[in-house]
């Protein structure tokens, strides 16, 4: 019995060593303390372990030290001024809570008397009086960092504000390079910060321990966060905030939190590895790296999550899509820094706004078919040119295609099937989209009442939209085929323009009929040439090339049929008689300088 005694005190000595971030071989050392006051006097000399014949004066020797310990220890503790402003006193301090914590190891090893719970009791007692002591020593040792740290106020960021530091709180300097880490506590604060901590995580008070250093540190971020100008707007503001001014807002955000996780919360992981390395309780290193980060990160995300559930006005796109690849960019990031048990409610709570900007991207792209739809003809577009809803729609989609990959995964995650020939689900969204800008234009051409310039209505929408989708991604999501059908239509509408304009004015050029008939022919095709032309001299088309292209394509059929029917005329035998030449007003020079003047560049 007496040696398993023995080995029972041994243990709680090896326990303490670790408890106090020393190694276990330093069991006989503190051994010595609980243990060398013998019988005999012979303090740490001969067999350091007690026996039961020493059991009693043991018990006295450990109240006589602890009267000791208590009288030096109550020294520090009643001190106005720091401890930790003193080196030495520092240290000397820090010895004697060993000494203590040693102690009151040993005496719950020999718990079961009653003299001992009485001793046990007054242990206890000062250790919670020294713990309180080291919680406002730890405060202080963070507090003062400022004044110990080498900074520069031109390395602190300040557009036009004061650049020194406030509230004796160190700020981030701004930065562009996220591949740094911030020194934001000297090395001899940390090993200071770290001495106390072994001590209250061996004194049972790892959480008051770990409260202190998160809510420093929360001013620190919270102080280097407000130099970005972020507005810290809640749920309902940002529904109340007019849009243009959360373009800003977006904007600063993702500085922010791009800045937050590359730079200051790896920094703050470092630092808090640092602070509470050697502790017996891992644990209380990833409860303060949690509580650091968890009001910073809230209100990160409360923010995207609060645009994510807002109007999905098609204009709020290209921002929310910014949102979205942030978060996508960083995901990777959160995983690495928030892998704990502590942190794992943050880290889902990223993964599921970073889904919920995505099916806000999915809304509003689903939304632009419904503004198509709310189009509806009106009156006449003036002079048959591009409609503003074609603008719109295709700088539109092409805006958004420069973010292609994100699309279509959030297409693709978000239950948009993939259309057939491994067409994906954007090339099948869009296609259903132009669709819809298809059957819109069709129903605005039926506003015009000359057939003609329903034609060129659709020429002009036709040429517009084939030219933003030719060399870029836009073109390359829809695909050649579509591109091929789509200059098809383009051909299609330039055949029956030229046919409903110029058909029936060609027609009265034949040379098929009396002399009489061929000048009257010749009256009626001056008048109608005249009429057409003076009509689509004020249509608009805006595309210099298609422009010259239709000129070329009437002088084509109009010159050289007009060119025959006056040589057939004057080659008229009656021409010889009574009757002499008729009046012919123009030549084809003429002609060809009037088709010249058919269209307009602009409405305006």
């Amino acid at each position: 019995m007496a040696q398993a005694g023995d080995e029972n005190l041994y243990a709680a000595a090896r326990d303490i060593a670790r408890a106090l971030g020393k190694d276990p071989s330093a069991a006989g050392d503190i051994l010595q303390i609980l243990s060398g006051y013998g019988a005999s006097g012979n303090r740490g000399g001969g067999d350091p372990r007690p026996t039961p014949s020493r059991g009693g004066a043991n018990l006295h020797n450990l109240d006589r030290s602890l009267n000791s310990l208590e009288r030096q220890i109550s020294s520090y503790i009643v001190e106005d001024r720091p401890i930790w402003s003193d080196p030495v006193d520092s240290r000397t301090f820090l010895d004697s809570v060993d000494e203590l914590i040693a102690i009151a190891g040993g005496l719950r090893s020999m718990a079961g008397d009653n003299s001992v719970a009485v001793c046990l009791s007054r242990s206890d007692d000062l250790i919670q009086q020294v713990m309180f002591r080291l919680q406002e020593e730890f405060g202080f040792v963070m507090d003062r960092a400022p004044d110990s740290f080498d900074s520069d106020d031109d390395d602190f960021s300040g557009e036009g504000e004061d650049n020194d530091t406030n509230y004796g709180v160190i700020i981030a300097r701004p930065v562009t390079d996220y591949k740094i880490v911030i020194e934001a506590l000297q090395s001899s604060v940390i090993g200071d910060l770290n001495a106390i901590a072994v001590r209250m995580v061996a004194g049972g008070f790892g959480k008051e321990c770990s409260r202190v250093y998160s809510s420093r540190r929360r001013e620190f971020l919270e102080e280097s966060l407000s130099r970005l100008h972020l507005r810290g707007l809640s749920m309902e503001q940002v529904q109340d905030t007019p849009w243009q001014d959360l373009e800003d807002e977006i904007d600063r955000w993702i500085k922010a939190v791009t800045l937050v996780f590359r730079v200051f919360f790896p920094s703050e992981r470092l630092l808090c590895d640092r602070v509470f390395s050697d502790l017996s309780v891992s644990s209380v290193t990833d409860l303060s790296f949690m509580e650091v980060c968890r009001g910073t990160t809230t209100q990160l995300l409360n923010f995207a999550d609060a645009i994510a559930l807002g109007s999905r006005l098609p204009e709020r796109l290209f921002k929310v899509m910014d949102l979205y690849e942030t978060m996508q960019d960083l995901i990777p990031k959160m995983e690495t820094l928030f892998s704990d048990r502590y942190c794992l409610p943050l880290r889902h709570e990223a993964v599921a706004i970073h889904k919920r900007l995505g099916e806000a991207v999915r809304g509003i792209f689903m939304e632009l078919e419904n503004l198509i739809r709310r189009d509806p003809p009106k009156t006449a577009f003036p002079g048959g040119g591009i409609h503003p809803i074609t603008r719109y729609v295709m700088n539109y989609l092409r805006a958004a295609c420069k973010s292609r990959q994100s699309l279509e995964q959030i297409l693709e995650q978000t239950g948009n099937e993939a259309g057939p020939d491994n067409t994906s689900a954007l090339s099948v969204q869009l296609r259903w989209v132009l669709e819809l800008l298809e059957s819109n234009l069709e129903g605005k051409k039926r506003t015009y009442r000359d057939p003609s310039l329903c034609f060129l209505f659709m020429m002009n929408n036709g040429k517009y939209i084939l030219d933003k989708v030719t060399d870029n991604e836009l073109g390359s999501i829809l695909g050649e085929d579509w591109i091929v059908k789509q200059t098809a239509k383009l051909r299609q509408y330039h055949s029956n323009y030229r046919r409903s304009s110029w058909n029936q004015v060609v027609g009265l050029l034949r040379t098929e009929a009396p002399y009489l008939k061929l000048v009257e022919n010749l009256r009626l095709f001056k008048a109608q040439f005249d009429e057409v032309c003076k009509v689509q001299s004020q249509w608009v088309v805006s595309d210099g090339q298609l422009r010259e292209e239709l000129r070329s394509s009437v002088n084509g059929i109009v010159s050289p049929a007009y060119l025959n029917f006056i040589r057939k005329l004057k080659e008229s035998p009656e021409i010889n008689g009574r009757r002499g030449e008729p009046f012919i007003a123009y030549t084809v020079e003429d002609l060809e300088m009037m088709i010249k003047g058919l269209f307009k560049e602009s409405s305006t």
